[in-house]
């Protein structure tokens, strides 16, 4: 059973930035995807992110060319960086692990979940 433990949620203004972690409580090394996701109110829990044992990567569309996903295996730690953050980013975000990655893009295809992180983008 893995745990995942994500860290670095706030408040923020828009066009600013945060980093989440989210730190494994076992070797990820035999995840072949970690996700991040996030939920707004009243909204369905969307995928924003994902990478591969290898480093390959998925992003959302409204988040393209803003967030970067990256995994540091050695540390058992994936990573969120969100920059130009604007207030529809304002959600609770969650980190995944899908064991063997054959259904990535699907919330059913994770393994393993975190508590989440509140992340708020406002002025």
């Amino acid at each position: 059973q893995v745990q995942l433990v994500e860290s670095g949620g706030g408040l923020v203004q828009p066009g600013g930035s945060l980093r989440l972690s989210c730190a494994a409580s076992e070797n990820i090394f035999s995840i072949n995807v970690m996700g991040w996701y996030r939920q707004a109110p009243g909204k369905e829990r969307e995928l924003v992110a994902a990478i591969t044992l290898g480093g390959s990567t998925y992003y959302a569309d409204s988040v393209k060319g803003r967030f970067t996903i990256s995994r540091d295996n050695a540390k058992n730690t994936v990573y969120l960086q969100m920059n130009s953050l604007k207030p529809e980013d304002t959600a609770v975000y969650y980190c995944a692990a899908s064991q063997y990655g054959s259904r990535w893009n699907l919330i059913i295809g994770y393994d393993y979940w975190g508590q989440g992180t509140q992340v708020t983008v406002s002025s």
